[in-house]
């Protein structure tokens, strides 16, 4: 698809193509990526509960930017599936790889503040970046 992208095309498509879903799984990637640097290096540098809040602000920022760059260039998909794609893909990563293979425990998942909230953050962040983006070009 091409910069063009309006509401109406994204309403017909039903499939989309490996190149698509590899451009959508790189952002979510990235963002994910830039969210646990942010906590590693926190973490390194102050208390836990601090490294918690500068997670929590720093994750809709990093997923502002994210979304910007996404639905800016490529925008394959709605914003409210890119969102739940986003988030999906980072409470995938949280579960899987963070909890089970790093931390060996789901203790993560019990803090609001720790999970939930950045989850509801990143997955609202998108939505409306996809939403304003998406207005921008049909004006």
């Amino acid at each position: 698809m091409n910069q063009d992208t309006t509401l109406e095309t994204l309403k017909t498509r039903t499939r989309l193509s490996r190149r698509e879903i590899s451009i959508i799984g790189i952002h979510a990637f990235i963002g994910w990526a830039l969210c646990t640097a942010t906590m590693v290096i926190s973490m390194a540098n102050t208390t836990v509960q601090n490294s918690l809040i500068i997670h929590a602000v720093a994750a809709p920022i990093i997923y502002t930017a994210i979304s910007l760059s996404y639905f800016s260039k490529f925008n394959f998909t709605r914003p409210l599936q890119t969102g739940l794609t986003f988030v999906g893909f980072v409470i995938f990563m949280d579960f899987f790889l963070v909890a089970m293979l790093v931390q060996k425990s789901f203790e993560m998942f019990y803090s609001p503040l720790g999970t939930w909230i950045p989850f509801a953050l990143i997955f609202t962040t998108t939505y409306i970046v996809g939403l304003l983006v998406l207005k921008r070009k049909t004006l």
